[in-house]
């Protein structure tokens, strides 16, 4: 968010209600346009497109492909983000940037292998199975592989904060994803549910390409230091299973209604959806999702720098420094923790009431709007806890993170388990015991910190450097050698 932290400063410092929603307004839209921009995208699609003039089974086969493309390309891309985010970090904070596109490399190696363990044998099922026709598997896989470079390639380009560049990349592959349904669909005589799959694809592809191509001007330089790069998903473990648990468990109550019999959609014997559950998701989530925008906008302008003031303070400082530096950083975590949940809460309270003036008039009524009130505010608590987590990661509590994140995901699937055989508002109760589960543990856990921070801080390392060689002997000093020695010479004389 440094990239437009300095508009951001000249909004926020007036300090007024309407500036501050105007500023937390502008930090979602500069980070969340890719997405509003492949919505915008499939919209047009629908409309030009005639796509409610299709059968009823080639729409939710399109549907459900693009359902799944999403959901899993962002599974598969979640283990490797945090570790590679952590590397390259520190090899700008080193000023090594010839070793940043060895991790290009290595992490587009694994990402892409992890996709394809995961996609190829699905999609075998698909065709084998399913009997789906096998222009359409194929096209699906290609999507599903498009859209998880495109995520993986996000990685680097928010690195160096080239959000704007992001956003132009969607857009321009999104211009080029609804040029070519037309082309497909009134040139071609494609279906409309393949012009639309196909176009995507594309589209996604050359986001990705250029992405790619921008990362690699970016850093130009190869050092070939392919092992170090593996040897820090060895050394912070910790981390793939936090960022994995953490967006697995934004998606197991899914999975938990997917498998609901009595509302769950089952086509073509491979793709399973609960179609009321899972719009009820999507909206939820767009309600609450500016949250970990505000709070990521806040640590880039204020907190980052109390960080810093302290980790200098600790490197040079007097003792009264550090203690001082100390408690100005907590009393700030604080206030922006309680900050950011006050404008959440403001922010949720009046898209949740448009959502229920508005979407009954569009159509949407019955079981989703049953669903969703439960489900808004699971994700409300849900994004707090993000909060939480990364405030857990700048005091490298690894431990503390990957636990929340395992409390989270386990208190979500197993809640929704039983929620299945609530009643209908109460389907969404999994989310909210889970994050508030999870975020009550978090907290502790940071306030534990607070307490014992010179612990944690001084007193894990050592005054050595570690070093990987053979062991040296263990005897030192012996005294006939040396007596031997002394008559030789004493001979010798």
């Amino acid at each position: 968010m440094a990239g437009i932290g300095i508009k951001l400063n000249r909004i926020f410092k007036r300090h007024t209600l309407v500036h501050t929603l105007y500023g937390s307004g502008y930090s979602m839209l500069a980070t969340v346009t890719p997405m509003l921009v492949v919505i915008g995208t499939m919209l047009l699609m629908y409309i030009f497109l005639g796509f409610d003039s299709v059968r009823y089974y080639d729409r939710e086969l399109f549907s459900c492909t693009i359902l799944y493309v999403f959901i899993f390309s962002l599974l598969a891309a979640s283990p490797f983000n945090s570790v590679l985010s952590k590397y390259v970090g520190d090899r700008i904070f080193e000023e090594r940037y010839e070793d940043i596109l060895p991790c290009i490399y290595v992490g587009l190696a694994l990402n892409m292998g992890l996709a394809a363990l995961i996609g190829i044998p699905f999609h075998i099922w698909a065709y084998v199975v399913g009997e789906i026709p096998l222009y359409w598997v194929f096209t699906a896989f290609c999507a599903y592989i498009g859209l998880g470079l495109c995520f993986y390639q996000m990685l680097y380009l928010s690195i160096v904060k080239a959000y704007k560049k992001i956003s132009l990349f969607f857009f321009l592959g999104m211009l080029l994803c609804f040029v070519l349904s037309l082309v497909f669909r009134f040139l071609l005589n494609f279906s409309v549910t393949y012009s639309m799959l196909l176009a995507m694809t594309l589209g996604f592809f050359l986001i990705a390409c250029l992405e790619f191509g921008f990362a690699k001007s970016y850093f130009c330089e190869n050092s070939h230091h392919y092992r170090e790069v593996l040897r820090y998903f060895r050394v912070y473990w910790k981390l793939i299973f936090t960022n994995f648990f953490y967006i697995l468990g934004l998606y197991i109550h899914n999975f938990v209604f997917w498998t609901k019999d009595d509302m769950n959609l089952v086509l073509a014997d491979t793709y399973i959806c609960n179609q009321p559950y899972d719009m009820a998701t999507c909206i939820a989530m767009f309600t609450n999702l500016s949250a970990s925008v505000i709070f990521i906008a806040y640590v880039e302008m204020h907190f980052h720098k109390r960080y810093q003031d302290y980790t200098e303070a600790v490197l040079g400082g007097r003792l009264k420094d550090i203690v001082k530096a100390q408690k100005r950083m907590f009393r700030l975590m604080g206030d922006q923790l309680m900050r950011v949940t006050q404008l959440q809460y403001i922010i949720s309270v009046v898209l949740f009431l448009l959502c229920i003036i508005l979407l009954p008039r569009m159509g949407m009524t019955g079981l989703v709007m049953t669903i969703y009130p439960c489900l808004a505010a699971g994700y409300f608590v849900l994004f707090l806890l993000y909060t939480i987590i990364l405030f857990l990661q700048y005091f490298n509590d690894l431990t503390g993170s990957a636990l929340t994140s395992l409390i989270f995901v386990s208190v979500t699937g197993i809640v929704s388990v039983f929620a299945r055989d609530f009643p209908d508002y109460w389907y969404g109760i999994g989310v909210f015991a889970g994050s508030i589960v999870a975020w009550s543990f978090a907290y502790g856990r940071l306030r534990w910190l607070e307490k014992h921070l010179e612990e944690h801080i001084f007193c894990r390392g050592t005054l050595l450097e570690s070093v990987d060689e053979p062991m040296p002997d263990s005897k030192v000093y012996d005294l006939r050698e040396i007596r031997k020695k002394q008559k030789e010479e004493g001979h010798a004389q």
